[in-house]
């Protein structure tokens, strides 16, 4: 399992946090707050609204709506301003007290929440589906600030995590976890494919209570499709997209966890991250982009958002994956715990493009061969880059969700063995 280039690489990242624990470069630290600053200021900050501290799918497109994914890095955010002095303890409190007072009154499914919500009413927007990922991040950020927080806060968090039945979202005869439900249509999709939903099992299988808890199977059952691409091999994602290694890591810290099958997904998130930055620089000379940046993931295109693109290895024979040439700037600094040296390559390259950058830092993405640049921020491409530069500063997010006995318990309940 260790290889030359997962050891130089790891050894790479533990230098690299030494180097930068008290200071982040100038473009990292813009970044840095530029995102903290997108979920502090695009809350509903109305104090009398039932939407209090629901925080805005993207921004300034769809103005009024929410989404539990964003709310859910939003409550992280809280955490990361006050450790860095951005806003007070006091006002963070407030803030987080208010938010999961709000999702404790939110329409929910056996504790699962709808993806969009009006974010002054609380309510269901656009008939959108019961999700299962959308709601585990919102979890994760949960957990994240009321742990931080304590008191109050933990017992509301506590609250919000313990009444969510996890088989209710099982596939009882295949044993997956199923994508989304909807009372008109019922349940829809399922994670047969490794994915970013590895948060779900953890917090499945962490449950204190019996009944709502999983069976460690369901994580065993879903499909590893190993390919590479220049590199080592790793299980891929069926579309490639480098959210799907990213999204679950920003909360756990598995770089010195093993499953039963002898993987390491902090390794795997290493070697998908290498394929994704060198089939980009194998492609420079067909889309511009790719001559200063790299990290295809899921994003808004000049034809609108594509959730579908990625690079190599993909599917069954690799033609999953899309690529128009649009890059995210969340694509590489989501990666930066990964690949440290590639994302600020990327990075500082893209500070030098005066249409991607506004009040959040980078805006979503871009397409040079068109001269196109995003005109929104998407929430949960803030909050990818926020938390993974919070982890790469100073392990933040994961030593705080890393001691929350449900985490620890999810990964013993599942057949995970820590080694150093």
């Amino acid at each position: 399992m260790f290889r030359k280039a997962f050891i130089f690489s790891i050894l790479l990242f533990a230098l690299t946090l030494s180097i930068v624990a008290n200071q982040l470069p100038e473009n990292l630290m813009k970044e840095y707050k530029g995102s903290f600053l997108y979920f502090w200021e695009q809350a509903n900050t109305n104090e009398n609204s039932p939407g209090y501290g629901l925080i805005r799918d993207r921004y300034p497109g769809s103005p009024g709506i929410a989404s539990i994914a964003s709310t859910g890095f939003g409550l992280a955010a809280v955490v990361i301003g006050v450790e860095e002095g951005w806003i007070t303890k006091e006002e963070g409190l407030k803030r987080v007290l208010g938010t999961l007072d709000t999702i404790l009154k939110l329409d929910n499914f056996h504790g699962f929440f709808y993806h969009f919500l009006d974010m002054n009413t609380g309510k269901r927007a656009w008939n959108s589906e019961v999700s299962t990922i959308d709601t585990g991040i919102l979890l994760c950020g949960v957990l994240t600030a009321g742990k931080y927080f304590g008191g109050q806060a933990w017992e509301k968090a506590k609250q919000i995590y313990e009444r969510v039945n996890w088989n209710k979202m099982v596939y009882p005869t295949k044993n997956f976890f199923y994508m989304a439900y909807t009372p008109e249509r019922g349940f829809e999709g399922f994670w047969d494919f490794y994915a970013e939903q590895l948060m779900l099992y953890v917090l499945g299988a962490g449950t204190p209570v019996e009944k709502h808890r999983i069976e460690s199977d369901v994580y065993y059952t879903f499909k590893r499709n190993f390919g590479s691409y220049k590199g080592e091999r790793f299980i891929h994602s069926w579309f490639g997209s480098l959210f799907t290694y990213q999204y679950s890591h920003a909360w756990i810290d598995f770089r010195n966890w093993y499953d039963k099958l002898g993987i390491n997904w902090f390794h795997n998130s290493i070697a998908a991250s290498l394929a994704n930055y060198s089939f980009c620089m194998d492609n420079k000379h067909k889309f511009k982009s790719f001559t200063i940046g790299w990290g295809i993931t899921a994003c808004d295109t000049p034809n609108g958002y594509n959730g579908l693109l990625g690079a190599p290895p993909s599917g069954n024979n690799n033609t999953a994956h899309q690529v128009d040439g649009t890059l995210a700037p969340a694509g590489a600094l989501g990666s930066i715990v990964f690949t440290p040296k590639e994302a600020l390559w990327a990075l500082n390259n893209y500070y030098t493009l005066p249409e991607l950058i506004g009040k959040y830092g980078l805006k979503d993405s871009f397409n040079l061969d068109l001269n196109w640049f995003a005109s929104d921020y998407i929430g949960i491409d803030k909050g990818i880059t926020l938390l993974m530069i919070a982890n790469y500063k100073n392990e933040l997010v994961w030593k705080i969700f890393m001691s929350i006995p449900y985490v620890q318990n999810g990964l013993k309940t599942l057949g995970f063995v820590y080694k150093k």
